[in-house]
Order: structure tokens, then C-alpha cells, then sequence
């Protein structure tokens, strides 16, 4: 598109100057604060450093993503409101995640969730499963994320796609090396800051072009972009309001409550009591934050309403509506350009560098420090390899961000991989913390079933075509004013052809009335049933997959438990949900065995059972068959176990920050 010097440059500078400053900002301590030896704890924890506040809209921010400010525009544009109903699923998840999840494994002293997952399931199997699905998942959607800018940045001032995602990677690692989770957070809060201020701007000013609230308003509702409440039945339809509300709930839950980066924000707060008041605080404030694109939609809708871009050949894709409009209407404005790109870029950016931080700690902890070469290796070599670690990822984002090119857009791939991998994840938390008879069979059987089902789903989603029509647009209203003269319609190859966007029917011999080739019934038949049963299960929403995922994971699980179950694997009683343990209590049948209540009623029932003059032979006997140093040597490991239990149960009633907590345990 063709734009006077002087603004390019000015867009230019205003553009690299926002993001230099961006992120130093949040490095500032690191270079000019008070000079102290970075640990570990620091790292992973932020120290206990950050307010209720920042923790709200970092929890918020890493909610949302750069989905929400570029795709959620586009969404309401070409498809109406049907995806903002998947805030319902977002707003009940919270009391789930605070009061179920959190609940359980805030004062266990763990640095990994997935920790958790082991020490439940006495399997590093499990474990390293569970992390392992995060990882993939985590990696797939930083792609979509660094992706997401790249367009809007080429479209609008030339920069190169692979320019953007190398700058990206570039600084994310900078940042990974020089920060930590403190810097990121803060990061984070300027960033929620300056997209509410642009998304502010645009909302208002577009407002005043339609010509004000009222006519916004009935600009989308007249063409059917409300469309709230929209109970189809239909299980293949991309989206209603039932796969909205129940699929994003599921990937919420997964999300929120098992998924290492927000797990680590709440766990580096100081009290259970904390994060659940930060979670619930936080239901108007992502209500808000969350709703602020959509109604950018709205705005941007009801200027373009008699003259849509795509159609009329302006703009190449869906999802460059919201850089289009911020072009053609304030392209007279030298460097408002570089404000709305550096924000674009920046929410890309903030977000890559809070899930390095988070894919290094878990590749740490649940996989390479427990390799004989790694043990017993100090804090500070720890942090390093951490470090390098995010910095590997980094890499590996940016050959993700460079395949998504070849999906459909923003809003379909984010949503499609989380939640294809939402499931098993969900499923194997829930069957920890709800599941009291669960063992790391079923978990273990649960997961890798789970995973094999969707992702065959998934991919076979992927093979067939099953294109969303765009809701009606029209171009009758457009002029030769319609749109700013700095804007160039786009010529040749770089048209858009709209037909991608209308579904393909693939004509089969049975649909075909002139077809004169005759096939064996039998063979047809076969073949018929099986591709239309196939094409039915393909074409289910991928809305659904999360459900589906976290249903397969358990119940699967179940059955392979109870078929399995032996009393190897007792557990101790803190490790699932203290309702679900006093709910065991009351059901008739045979009693279920914890570790903790196991070893306590062994030791109570032997010495019920034998005689004094029966335990002072046993006495003499153990003493006779033992050497003085080795009976000190079992005395003095009893006592160390005692220590570390009184330690344990002090600390779990103190209210004190992760990083406190994690110094004393290795005190310990």
C-alpha cells in the first residue's frame, strides 16, 4: 500500500521506539535496581514481588493473548458474535480452578504442577506425559501467537514475515536470559494497559463515524452479528452457544488450573486465600478486557457495513480487517501507525517470553533434573541451564510461527490446537484430584488413548472441508471516497480469492444422477457407510474437542484403575480434594487405604496385637541382629524424617510466599 516517506518513517521510529522501551522497562531492576545474587527461586517465583494487582492482569493477559486484539475484530466482522459467548466457559472456570485445583497442591512446595501429577500417581511416567502435553501444546499456540503479528507488520509498512518473527525470537530470548517471571508479569501489565488505551481509541472514534451508539448497535444487529443464545443442536456447526460455553470451560479449566504458566503465577503469591481472591477479582476484569475487541468489531463493522474491504479486493485476508481500518482512518496521524503495530508486536512478544519462562522451569524440573549428571548440581548452574533451555524453545517457536502460515486463520488454529490438546491434560488432573481410587495405570492408559482418539480427529478435521461462510457483506456502498487515498488496492496474486471461503462439495458416484458407471453395491456400499461415518465424526466442531478429550481421559482411566487397582497404590490423603477424602469416608463397602492412614493404622494394629513380653523379644532380637552404628544411623534417619515433617506441616500453615518456601525445603 502506498505511503508518503515521511509517515513510513515516522511509523518506523514510533514503532521500534515503543518496543525498546517496552522492554526495558521491565528489565530496569535487572541492570539498575539493588544488586543481590539471583537464585532460582527468583527466577521461576518473582521472590513473592508482585502485587494482587499485576497478578490480575497477567493472569488476564496471558488469558486472552494477541488473538484477541487482531482475530476477535475480524471474528465479529465476517462471523458474528458466536465465539464471544466462549467468555461464559472463561468466567465459570475460575471458582472451578480456585476452589478445586489450587485447593489441592498450593502448599505442597512444588515447582512443576506436573510435580504434582507424580507424587499423586507415584509415577514419573505420568508425569512426564502430562508435561509433555503442555509442552506440545505450548509450542503449537506460541506459534499461531508470533505468527499473528507478522501480517499486519508486512501489509502495513513492509517488514518482512520472517524479519518479524526473527526480531521476535530475538528479543524474547534477550528477555529470557535477563528476566524472569517478575519482569514478564510487569511486562505484561504495560501491555494490558496500552492495548486498553488503543482498543479505547478505536472503539470511540469509530463510534463517532457510524454516527453514534445507537446506530452501532443496530447496524449489527440488523445483520445478524448478534447472535447470542444460538442453541442449534448441531455438533457440526463451527460454533453455538452450547460448544462456546462448554468447550471453551474445558479449555479453560486446562488452561487456568493445569497449565504451568498460570499455575507458577499463583503459586509465587503468598496465600491460598490471596490467589482466590485474585481469581475471583478477576471475573469483571477479564469480562471487560476480553469484550473490549469484540465491541472494536462492532465499531468497525458498522463503518464498513455498505463497503467491506475483502470483497471490494482492499485487503487479502480476514484477519488484516482491524490493520486495514487503523491505516485508511488515521493514516493522516504521522506514527499512530507504529503505536497500533508496536502493540500488535509487543502482545506477541510479552506473551512468547511469559512461556519460555515457563516451558524451561517444566523441561527442568520434570525431565533433565533427575538425570544422574544433573543431581546435586547447584542453584546457580540450574538457573543457567534454565535459561538456555527457554532460549532453545525460543527457536523452535519461531519454525512453528513460520508453518502456521499454512492454516486458515488467527482465531480457528488457536482455538483448534488448544483445544485438541486440552483434553488429556484436563482429564489426567481430574483423575488426581477427583478420583480417589485412580491409579498411574488408568492415568497413564487414560492419556495416550485420549490422545491417539483426538488427534485423529483433529487431523481428520484438517482433510475435510469444512469452510465457515462469512455472514453477508456488501460492497454496494462503496466510492471512490470510501476509503483513505493513501489506500492501494492490492493487484494480481495478491487478490484473495474468495471462493476459499465458500465450502467445496465433493461429489460422490451416489450424488451424481448422470453417473452411467455402475460399482459393485456391495463395495459401495461398505465404502459409503464407513466415509459417511468418518466425515460425521470429522466434522465435528472443534469446540468440542476439549470435552471429548477430558471425558475419554477419564473414563478410560477409571476402568483401567478398578480393573488394576492393588495396594501399591495407596497414596497419602492430602493429594486429592479434601471433599472428595471425607466423601470416601462415607461410602459403605471396603474401606480405601491412604499411605498416610495406611502406615498409621499397621503400626497401631502390631502393637495392639503383640504382647509386652512379645515386643521386648522383638526389641532384643532387632538389637541383637543390628550393630550400635547401624541402629544410629536408623535413629538418627527417624529423627530427620520427623524434622522434615514438622517442617512441612509448619510451613503449610504459614502464609509465606513460593519463593520462601522453596528456600526452607532446601534448607531442609
Amino acid at each position: 500500500m502506498a505511503k508518503n516517506i515521511y509517515y513510513l518513517l515516522s511509523d518506523y521510529l514510533i514503532f521500534i521506539i515503543i518496543v525498546v522501551v517496552t522492554t526495558v522497562i521491565p528489565l530496569w531492576s535487572r541492570f539498575f535496581g539493588k544488586k543481590k545474587t539471583r537464585t532460582k527461586a527468583d527466577y521461576v517465583f518473582a521472590a513473592g514481588a508482585v502485587s494482587v494487582f499485576s497478578m490480575m492482569l497477567s493472569i488476564a493477559r496471558g488469558t486472552l493473548g494477541v488473538r484477541s486484539f487482531l482475530g476477535f475484530p475480524s471474528e465479529m466482522f465476517y462471523r458474528g458474535a458466536g465465539m464471544w459467548e466462549t467468555l461464559y466457559g472463561m468466567v465459570n472456570a475460575y471458582p472451578i480452578v480456585a476452589f478445586v485445583f489450587i485447593l489441592v497442591y498450593f502448599n505442597l512446595g512444588i515447582t512443576s504442577v506436573y510435580q504434582y501429577i507424580e507424587l499423586r500417581f507415584k509415577s514419573r511416567f505420568v508425569r512426564c506425559l502430562a508435561s509433555g502435553t503442555y509442552i506440545f501444546r505450548s509450542i503449537l499456540n506460541l506459534g499461531v501467537t508470533v505468527f499473528t503479528p507478522t501480517v499486519a507488520l508486512y501489509t502495513i509498512i513492509g517488514i518482512p514475515i520472517w524479519v518479524s518473527l526473527l526480531a521476535i525470537t530475538i528479543i524474547s530470548i534477550i528477555f529470557n536470559l535477563l528476566g524472569g517471571l517478575k519482569a514478564a508479569i510487569t511486562a505484561d501489565v504495560i501491555q494490558v494497559l496500552v492495548t486498553i488505551i488503543v482498543s479505547a481509541v478505536i472503539i470511540i472514534h469509530s463510534t463517532i463515524l457510524a454516527g453514534g451508539i445507537e446506530n452501532v448497535y443496530k447496524e449489527n444487529r440488523d445483520s445478524g452479528r448478534l447472535n447470542f443464545f444460538n442453541f442449534t443442536g448441531d455438533m457440526t456447526v463451527r460454533v453455538d452457544t452450547t460448544s462456546a460455553w462448554i468447550g471453551q470451560l474445558f479449555m479453560s479449566l486446562s488452561l487456568f488450573g493445569c497449565q504451568q504458566n498460570f499455575v507458577q503465577r499463583y503459586l509465587s503469591m503468598k496465600s491460598i486465600k490471596q490467589v482466590t481472591k485474585m481469581l475471583m477479582s478477576n471475573i469483571p476484569v477479564i469480562i471487560v478486557l476480553f469484550s473490549l475487541s469484540w465491541v472494536v468489531g462492532m465499531g468497525i463493522y458498522s463503518v464498513y457495513s455498505e463497503c467491506d474491504p475483502l470483497k471490494s479486493g482492499f485487503t487479502k485476508s480476514a484477519d488484516a480487517i482491524l490493520p486495514f481500518y487503523v491505516e485508511d482512518k488515521y493514516s493522516f496521524i504521522p506514527g499512530l501507525m507504529g503505536v497500533f503495530l508496536s502493540t500488535l508486536f509487543n502482545s506477541a512478544l510479552i506473551l512468547n517470553v511469559s512461556n519460555l519462562n515457563s516451558l524451561a522451569t517444566v523441561t527442568w524440573e520434570d525431565f533433565l533434573s533427575n538425570l544422574p549428571q544433573f543431581k546435586g548440581m547447584p542453584d546457580k548452574k540450574q538457573l543457567q541451564i534454565i535459561k538456555f533451555i527457554g532460549s532453545i524453545y525460543g527457536l523452535m517457536i519461531m519454525g512453528v510461527g513460520f508453518l502456521v502460515q499454512l492454516l486458515s486463520g488467527v482465531i480457528e488454529s488457536a482455538q483448534l490446537m488448544t483445544s485438541a490438546t486440552s483434553g488429556p491434560l484436563l482429564g489426567v488432573f481430574i483423575l488426581a484430584i477427583l478420583v480417589p481410587f485412580a491409579n498411574w495405570k488408568g492415568a497413564a492408559s487414560g492419556m495416550i488413548v485420549s490422545h491417539i482418539v483426538i488427534l485423529f480427529v483433529t487431523f481428520g478435521h484438517l482433510s475435510v472441508d469444512k469452510s465457515s461462510q462469512f455472514l453477508e457483506t456488501s460492497i454496494e456502498g462503496c466510492t471512490n471516497n470510501s476509503f483513505s487515498s493513501d489506500i492501494v488496492r492490492p493487484t494480481g496474486s495478491m487478490l484473495l480469492q474468495l471462493s476459499q471461503h465458500k465450502p467445496i462439495v465433493v461429489d460422490r458416484w451416489l450424488r451424481n444422477s448422470t453417473s452411467t458407471i455402475v460399482p459393485n453395491v456391495a463395495t459401495a456400499t461398505q465404502t459409503s457407510i464407513m466415509d459417511t461415518f468418518l466425515n460425521d465424526i470429522f466434522s465435528i466442531s472443534y469446540m468440542y474437542y476439549s470435552c471429548f478429550g477430558t471425558l475419554i481421559t477419564v473414563a478410560v482411566g477409571c476402568i483401567v484403575s478398578l480393573l488394576t487397582m492393588s495396594k501399591n497404590d495407596a497414596y497419602d490423603s492430602k493429594y486429592i480434594h479434601p471433599m472428595i477424602y471425607k466423601f470416601t469416608k462415607l461410602i459403605p463397602g471396603s474401606s480405601r487405604l491412604f499411605s498416610d492412614e495406611y502406615d498409621t493404622n499397621q503400626i497401631k494394629t502390631s502393637t495392639l496385637k503383640e504382647s509386652p513380653k512379645e515386643l521386648k523379644n522383638d526389641h532384643d532380637n532387632f538389637a541383637f541382629d543390628m550393630k550400635s552404628e547401624d541402629i544410629k544411623n536408623k535413629v538418627d534417619e527417624m529423627n530427620n524424617l520427623k524434622f522434615k515433617s514438622n517442617i512441612l506441616s509448619e510451613l503449610s500453615k504459614q502464609p509465606s510466599t513460593q519463593n520462601e518456601k522453596y528456600k526452607k525445603l532446601e534448607e531442609v
